[in-house]
């Protein structure tokens, strides 16, 4: 079967290269996945350039977290799946439901875990999830890692997503787009921004109600918060990081919450004294467990939520999609078909 990995101590796309290899087979526990597309995260690059957690990766490393496919056979004792199954990935081995635990990982496509991007995976029964009914293994394969992130950050914490709330989105990257077309799904006043006004009209299609282009309104966590009439939005989805976050904790409105999830960005007056006077918190994002996943497919199965692909690349041109997934261009999800 081909494969690809990371070498060992891989610090660019140069160390990324396909192979052949024997076809795995499934242990006890284990499911043997005929993988048929993968999805690319931020966190993918990261692991690329050796700048994910742990430094560069100490072997040779299958990467990719996120993956979808049919089950082709079963290791003793494996009694969740059967041959033709259609499932995806779980991006943590072992959180398999309530809240953040210690020992949740490893995560998937980073060391001491198998990775997605191979034509078979062994993985054990505990970190598969049955895919949506309504979805193909394309879309499927965008859910792991960020569709999971979304389903966490909008629908968990002190400000669960409901009909009439406020949310706010930052840029229209993989995370972004899903949470917009859960949060439009379910009823929220969604408010979104970009530096493109194509890309914030192609938000405005999806469901985003209010558009504000970052390069022209420098002050956009007042603006936004002017925009609600009654004081902030009820969630922040901040995927920027540290650079962002003191705009958007002027976002977030009396007892809202910051769901934070982004590192793309340094620096900025990150003192917490906004969440303190309006009573608002800010919640940590570490994608979430199986049963989160779970539930994120039954959603999108009731709302026939078909998540956004940008471009699907072959297998062969895997190199290709981790440069369009870190190019300005994004819009949604870059997936690899296998």
């Amino acid at each position: 079967m081909r494969s690809h990995i990371l070498r060992a101590g891989s610090s660019s796309l140069d160390d990324l290269a396909m192979i052949e290899t024997d076809e795995p087979r499934p242990g006890p526990g284990e499911v043997l996945v005929r993988v048929r597309a993968c999805s690319l995260n931020y966190r993918d690059q990261a692991i690329v350039t050796g700048h994910y957690f742990g430094g560069k990766v100490p072997h040779d490393q299958v990467p990719l977290s996120d993956g979808a496919g049919e089950v082709v056979e079963t290791g003793d004792g494996a009694t969740r799946f059967k041959a033709g199954d259609r499932v995806m990935s779980s991006f943590f081995l072992n959180w398999q439901e309530g809240p953040p635990r210690p020992d949740a990982g490893p995560a998937l496509g980073a060391p001491g875990a198998p990775g997605m991007l191979a034509e078979y995976v062994v993985l054990p029964e505990r970190a598969l999830v049955p895919m949506a009914a309504n979805l193909s293994f394309e879309e499927a394969a965008t859910l792991p890692c960020a569709g999971v992130t979304a389903w966490n950050g909008l629908t968990l914490g002190a400000a669960p997503l409901r009909p009439g709330q406020d949310v706010l989105l930052l840029g229209t990257g993989g995370v972004s787009i899903l949470a917009l077309q859960i949060a439009a799904a379910g009823g929220a006043n969604i408010l979104i921004t970009s530096s493109s006004d194509d890309k914030l009209a192609r938000a405005q299609a999806l469901g985003a109600h209010s558009l504000i282009n970052y390069r022209e309104v420098e002050q956009w966590g007042q603006e936004a918060a002017a925009r609600t009439g009654r004081g902030g939005v009820d969630k922040v989805i901040e995927v920027g990081g540290f650079g962002t976050l003191p705009l958007s904790m002027q976002a977030v409105g009396w007892g809202g919450e910051i769901a934070m999830i982004g590192v793309l960005t340094r620096g900025g007056d990150n003192a917490p004294h906004p969440l303190m006077i309006k009573g608002a918190s800010l919640r940590g994002i570490m994608v979430g467990s199986r049963a989160m996943a779970i539930d994120l497919n039954r959603a999108i199965e009731a709302a026939d939520i078909h998540p956004v692909i940008d471009k699907v690349f072959p297998f062969e041109e895997a190199a290709e999609a981790y440069r369009y997934q870190a190019s300005p261009e994004l819009f949604g999800k870059v997936v690899i078909a296998v």
